[in-house]
């Protein structure tokens, strides 16, 4: 009579999926990385630029953000910063749901709030840098 078989911790074969694994997590952890490192230059350019060579915060008002608007540079530069930080917390706001959602349900209806309201954010942000104008008022 032999022992029975153990399955090596985390082997495929315990009830996971062996057809189609995904290295998303991996590109998800990678993104993080990089998109922080490029947020850094981001955001520390902007309060740079801001705060220390155009005059400081006293100077920002409604014809200040029409002026900077008015170029594709800036546009670029705030719509990237936009971008990359919402899908930077977005994706790490996923992980911290995966982690301590302890119900599947809960789980995805939370994701799906996070999914809908990041959307909805990025989707205005950008219409709001796209379609800025100056001659309003």
């Amino acid at each position: 009579m032999s022992a029975p078989s153990i399955d090596a911790p985390r082997s495929p074969q315990g009830g996971r999926r062996t057809s189609q694994r995904s290295n998303f997590e991996l590109y998800s952890w990678l993104f993080m990385r990089i998109s922080g490192l490029v947020l850094v230059f981001l955001v520390l350019g902007h309060l740079f630029i801001m705060n220390i060579l155009d005059g400081g915060v006293q100077r920002i008002n409604f014809a200040f953000v029409a002026g900077r608007w008015a170029s594709p540079f800036w546009q670029s530069w705030d719509l990237l910063m936009l971008w990359l930080a919402m899908l930077h917390g977005t994706n790490g706001m996923r992980t911290i749901i995966n982690d301590y959602a302890e119900r599947d349900q809960t789980r995805f209806w939370l994701k799906m709030l996070l999914y809908v309201s990041a959307a909805f954010i990025i989707l205005l942000g950008t219409l709001v840098i796209f379609t800025f104008d100056p001659n309003i008022g």
